[in-house]
């Protein structure tokens, strides 16, 4: 079972990544798409080093995933799908990722629910999070991001 998870989840990352990858040579203009290539052409060949090596029975590490780790796993999952297949493009890449990283936040944060406290801390953690993606992305790097509403 754990040799199976191994070669089922690094091929499926790496297949991820070979169609980020393909995505990110195709598109148009190609000089707002530098980094996003870097980027992805290493995740793809870390990504086929770790599947070749889960297909050749290399992969040791870890005990696999449990039915528990999969159900807790997947709020978050559901989350980034409905992000990166949607809400990035409809609602603009810092609205989305502000929206989805509060989200996220929310759900695996232990701090109690009920306390305003805990409330305050993630926004502000949100509010400097997404200050920090636009100062890498808009200001430093010069990404191309999805926009729409807002910005």
């Amino acid at each position: 079972m754990n040799r199976s998870q191994h070669v089922f989840g690094s091929g499926l990352v790496f297949a991820v990544g070979l169609w980020v990858t393909w995505v990110s040579y195709t598109q148009q203009p190609a000089e707002a798409f530098l980094f996003p290539r870097l980027i992805a052409s290493v995740f793809v060949v870390l990504a086929g080093w770790t599947f070749g090596k889960a297909v050749m029975g290399l992969s040791k590490v870890g005990n696999g995933v449990t039915r528990t780790m999969f159900l807790n796993m997947l709020p978050g999952l559901v989350i980034t799908l409905i992000y990166v297949f949607w809400a990035a493009k409809s609602l603009g890449f810092y609205t989305a990722t502000a929206i989805a990283f509060f989200i996220l936040l929310s759900i695996y944060d232990p701090a109690p629910h009920d306390e305003a406290k805990s409330w305050m801390k993630r926004c502000i953690i949100t509010g400097v999070f997404v200050t920090v993606m636009y100062g890498l992305f808009a200001m430093l790097l010069n990404v191309y991001t999805p926009k729409e509403i807002l910005f």
